[in-house]
């Protein structure tokens, strides 16, 4: 089979994050809770945000859709992964392994064009006079299908990049799903132009996403110095810690990923990461935004009075 005539390789092997029996034992246990409380965590949140119509604002439009993308960021991953775990090395078809390739990248691209939403929203609000209009209905609704449309874009200059180059060689890849990397070292055509086209690409929606919640908050912390008592500057600032947090953590993990030199940082180094980014931080961010949100809290507390009373 072939694919755009370029390839000789039907298929490829997932060598996955280990080779030892015992540790594959370990991480599929530890693999399958983590999925397991992402899938519940982030559901909960979307069923919540959903049945409550107190919640049926900007921001917890915007939370909602961020649990559906980190599940299916998380489940275009880890039942690979699991798979692994259990028998070595998981063969994937060529168009299998592009479409999970495609399906990370655009979670992964929509999760940063959401979470710029989401500081845009916190900004707009410190101007409650313009808010209703600034963020009306309409406006959300494009802003969130401009996030799933950018992250498509992005996705599909990394699958189209590597639909150009040849495989005719080895066929194993390092690490535990198709990432671009790794499926590059595969190829046998000459990647000097095509391994930077994707990191140009990430790094520039990065760098815009970042910059838009950099004014964000720039702006944000202007309004909260003016507030007089420090109780309301406190309650200013808490609104915006869960999403501080959010942004952080992932911003962190996929600018070691996608943006830095890849000879900066070790195969393992860059597994560990990936770890992180596409299994660890969609099982958090419903932590996150229900532990530390007053409303979400609120909303969870009378959920739970209604089932069990």
């Amino acid at each position: 089979m072939e694919v755009g005539n370029h390839t000789s390789v039907t298929q490829f092997i997932i060598l996955g994050l280990t080779e030892d029996p015992t540790l594959s034992v370990i991480f599929f246990v530890i693999f399958l809770g983590i999925y397991v409380v992402t899938l519940m965590g982030n559901i909960s949140i979307i069923v919540l945000i959903s049945s409550n119509p107190p919640l049926h604002t900007p921001m917890y439009l915007f939370l909602c859709h961020l649990a559906f993308v980190d599940v299916w960021l998380s489940s275009s991953v880890t039942p690979v992964t699991l798979m692994g775990f259990l028998r070595k090395g998981i063969s994937l078809p060529v168009a299998g392994c592009m479409a999970q390739l495609w399906s990370v990248v655009t979670f992964g691209s929509t999760e940063c064009f959401l979470l710029a939403a989401m500081a845009y929203d916190r900004y707009v609000i410190c101007s409650p006079l313009l808010y209703s209009s600034h963020m009306s209905p309409r406006i959300c609704r494009h802003l969130v299908g401009m996030s799933y449309l950018g992250g498509c874009v992005n996705a599909g200059t990394f699958t189209g990049c590597l639909l150009s180059l040849s495989f005719c060689g080895p066929n194993q890849v390092g690490h535990f799903f198709c990432d671009f990397s790794p499926l590059l070292k595969l190829s046998c055509s000459d990647i000097s132009i095509i391994e930077i086209i994707p990191s140009v690409s990430s790094g520039s929606i990065i760098v815009v996403t970042m910059v838009v919640i950099s004014l964000s908050y720039i702006w944000i912390l202007i309004t909260i110095v003016k507030i007089r008592s420090a109780e309301g500057r406190h309650k200013a600032f808490s609104t915006c810690t869960s999403h501080l947090t959010a942004v952080t953590l992932f911003y962190g993990t996929v600018t070691f990923i996608y943006v830095m030199p890849k000879s900066s940082y070790s195969p393992a180094q860059n597994r560990v990461t990936s770890v992180f980014s596409t299994v660890v931080i969609p099982m958090l961010n419903p932590l996150i935004y229900s532990l530390r949100n007053r409303d979400v809290k609120e909303a969870m507390r009378k959920a739970a009075v209604r089932i069990y009373s």
